[in-house]
Formats: C-alpha cells, structure tokens, sequence
C-alpha cells in the first residue's frame, strides 16, 4: 500500500512527464516542419484499394494539397527522450519503450518508400512484406514477455488468471499485430487516429496507475503529452500526418501496454473504434473477394460517413467522442472487474 503523500508524488511525477513530453514535442516540431517542406517530405496517395479496383470514391472526397508525413517522428523521440532519461521503472518501461521503437522502424521504411517512390501504384510497402515485419517485431516482444518476465497467464473478468503456458507468445504476437493495424487503418482523416490514441493511452494511464504499476502509467502520460502536441497542428486541416512511423509505432505500444497490465479484454473495449475501422475493412474486401459487391460505400468506414457527405470534422469529433466514452467504460470495467 501507498500512502497518501507517495501517491501524490508520482502523480506528480506522471504529470510532469506528461507536460516535459509536450513541451519537447512542441520544441522539435518546428525542426521537423522546416525539414518535411524543405525536402517535401509528400504522402503519395493509393490508386488503387486491396482488392485492385480503382479508389474513385475516396479520391473524389480527397483534398488536392501536400501533407507532410513522418511526424509520428517527433512524436517518438518526445516520448523516447523522457523515458530513458526520466521514468527510472526499467522493467516496466523497456517492452513498450522497444514496441513504440520497433513499430516506428517499420513504419519509417513504409513512410520512406512512399515519399521517394514513383508512378501509380500502390504507395509503400506491400501489404505482405509489412505485415511479415510487423510480425517479426511482435515475436520479439512475445519472447521477451514470456522468457524474460515469465508472464504466461491471461486475466479473465470475474474469473482472475487463467494460465496459458506458451501459448501467450502467438496471442501476444496477434494482439500486437492486430493494434498496429488497426491503429494504421485509422490513420486516414486529420486528426482521428490521433485523437482515439489519447483516449485510449489515457486510461490504460489510469487502469495502470490503479493497479500500483506506475512505470507503466507514467509512460502511457508521456505518450499522452507528446499525443497533446501532435494534434495541435493535427486538427483539421493538418499540417502535417503522423505517417506510419507513428500509427504502426503507437499501435504496437498500445497492445505492449494492455499485454503488461493484464487488460486483454479492455483492449478491444478501450479500442473499439479501432476495431470497427479494421473491421470495417476486412469486411469490404472479404465481401468483394467472395460476394463481388461492398458493404460500405468506402472502407474504412470513416470513408463511409465521409462518402454520405458528413464534413470531416463532424466524423473525426463523433469518432473522438466514441472513443472518449470507451475509454472512461474501459476505467469503469477494470475496477468492476476486478483488474485493479
């Protein structure tokens, strides 16, 4: 048990790595701005969805302008900067601190060879080569969760730990893979993929905290601060993306963070707008490949509302909202469910 004046110390402390996170954010973005419009540092938009067919829908709706993309960069190096030299709980730290970093590398090739590449094709990596290295940084951690800090059981409401021996390790890797996707998905209109990921680190910060697990709190608060710098100039219109480096970087950490406190079955909870825009997509090109007609007008199903004419900010802020209240149900179900 903590005392009162313990508690107030590091939430003290989770604070003020929230704020140092924003202030470095916000210090190193006019350094990333200069350099992204200096070398024009352009997100290349997809001709052409999963399935081959021509995107006329979602480029009828797209706005002829140059975003910068990559500014999931500052983003990590915020929260990477305050949590090795600041949040001193190594052994809580060192998996989401290596999720964030391994997802960005992978998303930095992407980014990369979409602003260098050329002609009309498919901007990016391929679909599969991605997922094969996304997979690859997911097994990494899996190893890690289960052979180095022998965690080998899943918390199931109202039951407690279920033991699932080895098995924890390809559950861990589909939970990572599976965030970071989703996460990546949703990163399509200004200011969304940005806005969920706060709720959503947000309260696993709070769950995290209720569980004494501060390590873990403090650097979902970090995530938080640097997050508040991000959709500063997110908000529509954008000046810049967060680009892969940030969606796939923030995805992995997020299921990282959910995988440590044990809140498995929060995640899709916290997550769930998350898990209807990945659904939304699988759904579309499941029922193209095998039905020849969509279900949604355009997938993800942001494009969707978008397609009935509602105004981005009008989907992004009901899509905040959503997020906002799975996030305070996901607190609420932690406490009754006996996670903390």
């Amino acid at each position: 048990m903590f005392t009162l004046e313990q508690l107030s110390d590091k939430t003290a402390k989770m604070l003020l790595l929230s704020f140092l996170a924003f202030g470095i954010a916000m210090a190193l973005t006019p350094v990333y701005t200069h350099f992204a419009y200096k070398y024009q540092w352009w997100k290349r938009h997809r001709k052409t969805s999963t399935t081959g067919e021509a995107l006329e829908v979602i480029a009828k709706f797209r706005i002829k302008r140059h975003i910068p993309m990559m500014a999931g960069l500052v983003t990590l190096a915020a929260i990477s900067i305050v949590t090795l030299l600041l949040n001193h709980d190594r052994s809580q730290t060192w998996l989401p601190l290596a999720g964030l970093l391994g997802g960005g590398i992978v998303g930095l090739i992407d980014d990369i060879i979409n602003i260098r590449g050329s002609g009309e094709g498919v901007a990016g990596l391929r679909a599969p080569i991605k997922f094969a290295m996304i997979t690859v940084v997911a097994a990494i951690g899996a190893w890690f969760f289960y052979y180095k800090l022998g965690q080998s059981a899943v918390f199931v409401p109202f039951v407690g730990d279920v033991s699932v021996g080895w098995a924890i390790i390809p559950l861990f890797i589909l939970i990572v893979v599976s965030t970071g996707n989703a996460v990546n998905i949703s990163d399509g209109m200004d200011g969304l993929a940005g806005g969920l990921l706060l709720s959503a680190f947000g309260a696993f910060g709070v769950i995290s905290a209720l569980q004494a697990s501060f390590g873990i709190a403090a650097f979902c608060m970090t995530v938080v601060g640097a997050l508040l710098s991000y959709l500063w100039f997110n908000i529509p219109p954008a000046r810049f993306i967060m680009g892969d480096v940030g969606s796939f970087g923030l995805g992995t950490a997020l299921a990282v963070v959910a995988m440590l406190t044990n809140t498995l079955f929060l995640l899709p909870i916290i997550g769930l707008v998350f898990v209807v825009e990945a659904g939304s997509s699988l759904l579309q090109i499941t029922s193209k490949r095998l039905f020849h007609r969509k279900i949604f007008i355009a997938a993800p199903i942001h494009h969707h509302f978008e397609a009935l004419e509602w105004p981005k900010t009008k989907v992004t802020m009901r899509f905040w909202v959503v997020g906002q209240v799975c996030a305070a149900l996901g607190v609420i179900l932690a406490l009754l469910g006996g996670y903390v």
